[in-house]
């Protein structure tokens, strides 16, 4: 985990921080971009890279990855082990920001797609109170586990899940089932579909920055 993380501010003292995760085989630039464009300076951005490890589902291809895929339908195999250790280094990621001084309620976790996936997995299960969630074209992995895992320190938490309705990679029915799972296990999910593929496109980039600067404002 060497070289982990990219910090995108230039502010030391900022009291905010989103932690965001790239998708499969990207790397933490890939929302450099976006980050900008949300143009929210009083917030510190930690965009993590994933390690490099072999993916099933691309015939064993070394890219980094959160943690191994097998397929993408629902009742393919999900990688527990590989998910639970890398909620362990982004817990350890978290647990460095509060030790600098940012308080729990003020730090975020985002992601797009398999990063979603790990956005919403450790929010749900971590033992201090978080701003909230930003689950971008994603899903909940090992959501049969949510409420024997989840953290009632967490329980209050704000999630904001995106999908695009012509997402071909996971599916908008996916999504919706890890929202009514979500919503089930007691969570409120503030809930947007686009009109775009597996992306990002500026209406939600606009809808982003509105939700980030209500739950962290300046």
């Amino acid at each position: 985990m060497n070289r982990l993380l990219d910090s995108l501010t230039k502010h030391s003292q900022a009291k905010s921080c989103i932690f965001w995760m790239h998708g499969l085989g990207a790397d933490g630039h890939d929302f450099e971009p976006v980050v900008q464009m949300l143009n929210l300076p009083h917030i510190k951005f930690i965009l993590p890279h994933a390690p490099y490890r072999p993916v099933t589902l691309n015939n064993g291809y070394e890219m980094r990855a959160w943690y191994d895929i097998f397929g993408l339908q629902s009742e393919s195999t999900q990688d527990e082990a590989g998910i639970n250790n890398m909620q362990l280094t982004i817990n350890a990621m978290i647990e460095a920001e509060i030790a600098r001084g940012i308080p729990s309620q003020r730090i975020l976790l985002a992601g797009f797609s398999q990063g979603g996936a790990m956005a919403l997995h450790t929010a749900t299960r971590f033992d201090q109170p978080l701003a909230g969630v930003l689950a971008l074209s994603t899903y909940l992995p090992l959501k049969n586990q949510l409420t024997e895992k989840q953290h009632p320190a967490n329980q209050q938490l704000p999630i904001w899940m995106a999908h695009g309705r012509q997402d071909s990679v996971i599916t908008l029915a996916t999504a919706q089932s890890s929202r009514q799972t979500l919503e089930a296990a007691g969570y409120a999910v503030e809930w947007h579909e686009y009109d775009m593929p597996h992306s990002v496109c500026e209406a939600e980039i606009d809808d982003i920055r509105q939700f980030l600067l209500r739950v962290l404002p300046a």
